[in-house]
C-alpha cells in the first residue's frame, strides 16, 4: 500500500514525501500539457488515480496516494494540475528525464505538435469547483454590445439558483441593468482565469444595489502562462548600466515576466541590469511600479520610431507580483 502525505506537506504543496513512487521532473515550458484538477477528480480517503503536478509541472503526489482530509482535498483543488489527456508529455522527453510510469508503453508515442508558448489549454468545471471568494473581482461584458463592460465584485452565490453580485456602476453611478441581458463574465484567481455565458435575473436596489445573475451550467477554466502578454501603452522611464543612463519609454505589451518597451535610442546592451518605473491602474485604484530588470533584447522598432527593448523582470517583490499579476489579468479581461 503507498503511504499518504502528512497534512502540512500537502497544505503548503512543499515537497512530496522522499518515496521511490515519486520523481520530480519538470515539464518542457513549451508545451501546454497540464489542466487545473476539479473536484470530481479527487475524493478524501481514495486513492489519486493519477499524478499531480504543481504550476511548473512538478510532481507533488504520485498516483495511488490516499487523500486524507477535506483540508488536503481544497489545497489540491486551489493548487494542483494533472496532465492533458490529449497529450503524451512523456514521448517529448530525453529517457534520462521520463517521469516514472508502471509499465513502459507499448508501442513509441507520436511526435507531439508543438503550441505557441503563450497560448493556454482550456478545460470545462463546475460553478462549485472553483474556489470563489467573497469580494472577487468579476469583468461583466454584455454579449449585444461588447464596448460595454463593468466591473462588479462577488457576495456569493447559492448552486444551480443564482450569482450575487455588486451592482454595475461608471463613474459611481449604477447602471440600470435589465432582467435577461446576457453576458459574458471573466475573473482571474491566481494563475488561472475563468470565463462563463450568463443573463440577468434580477436587479435589487435594497437594501443595497445588487444584482442576480443566472447559475451557469458550465464554467470555462485556462491557465495563464507567466510568458502570456497583454498589449499595453504606457509611459515608462527606464534606466540602464552603471553610471546608470536614463530614457523614456513606451511599454507596448506587458506580461509577469518582462515587458517590450520602444525608446528613441538604444540605451544599453544586452544582459545589463537596471529599472523600469511606471505606473499601472489595477483593483481599482492608481499604483507605481518600480521593477528591477534585465535587457534580453535591443531590435529597430516595426514602424521605424525608434528601437524596441525587451525587458525581463527579477527579484520582484511580493507586493510588486500582486499588482503587476492584478493589472495584467485585468488587461487581458477587458481586452478579450
Amino acid at each position: 500500500m503507498l503511504p499518504s502525505i502528512s497534512a502540512a506537506n500537502l497544505a503548503i504543496l512543499a515537497e512530496p514525501p522522499h518515496s521511490a513512487y515519486v520523481r520530480r521532473e519538470t515539464m518542457p515550458e513549451s508545451v501546454v500539457s497540464l489542466v487545473p484538477l476539479r473536484t470530481a477528480d479527487l475524493a478524501v480517503g481514495k486513492p489519486l488515480r493519477e499524478a499531480v503536478y504543481d504550476w511548473h509541472g512538478k510532481v507533488l503526489l504520485a498516483a495511488g496516494y490516499v487523500i486524507e482530509s477535506q483540508t488536503q482535498l481544497d489545497g489540491l483543488i486551489e493548487n494542483g494540475f494533472i496532465k492533458d489527456a490529449s497529450w503524451d508529455l512523456a514521448s517529448s522527453l530525453p529517457p534520462s528525464r521520463q517521469p516514472f510510469v508502471s509499465a513502459p508503453p507499448k508501442k513509441p508515442a507520436p511526435e507531439i505538435p508543438r503550441e505557441d508558448p503563450n497560448a493556454s489549454k482550456e478545460v470545462i468545471v463546475g460553478m462549485d469547483d472553483v474556489r470563489w471568494y467573497v469580494g472577487e473581482t468579476l469583468y461583466l461584458q454584455l454579449i449585444d454590445n461588447p464596448a460595454v463592460r463593468y466591473t462588479v465584485r462577488m457576495i456569493g452565490f447559492v448552486k444551480n439558483k443564482t450569482v450575487f453580485v455588486t451592482a454595475p456602476a461608471i463613474d459611481g453611478k449604477f447602471e440600470f441593468i435589465r432582467e435577461g441581458q446576457t453576458f459574458v463574465v471573466r475573473a482571474f484567481s491566481g494563475k488561472k482565469a475563468y470565463a462563463f455565458v450568463t443573463v440577468a435575473v434580477k436587479s435589487m436596489h435594497t437594501p443595497h444595489p445588487y444584482l442576480h445573475l443566472a447559475y451557469p451550467k458550465e464554467v470555462r477554466c485556462t491557465v495563464v502562462r507567466k510568458g502570456v502578454r497583454a498589449e499595453v501603452e504606457i509611459i515608462a522611464a527606464v534606466s540602464l548600466g552603471a553610471p546608470g543612463r536614463a530614457g523614456a519609454a513606451i511599454v507596448t505589451d506587458l506580461s509577469m515576466g518582462g515587458a517590450s518597451a520602444t525608446i528613441k535610442q538604444i540605451l544599453g546592451s544586452k544582459g545589463e541590469e537596471g529599472q523600469i518605473k511606471f505606473k499601472v491602474h489595477a483593483a481599482g485604484q492608481d499604483e507605481f511600479l518600480n521593477l528591477k530588470t534585465v535587457l534580453r533584447s535591443v531590435a529597430p522598432s516595426e514602424n521605424g520610431d525608434g528601437f524596441k527593448h525587451g525587458f525581463e523582470f527579477v527579484d520582484v517583490s511580493i507586493h510588486d507580483r500582486l499588482i503587476l499579476s492584478a493589472f495584467v489579468h485585468q488587461t487581458l479581461a477587458e481586452g478579450d
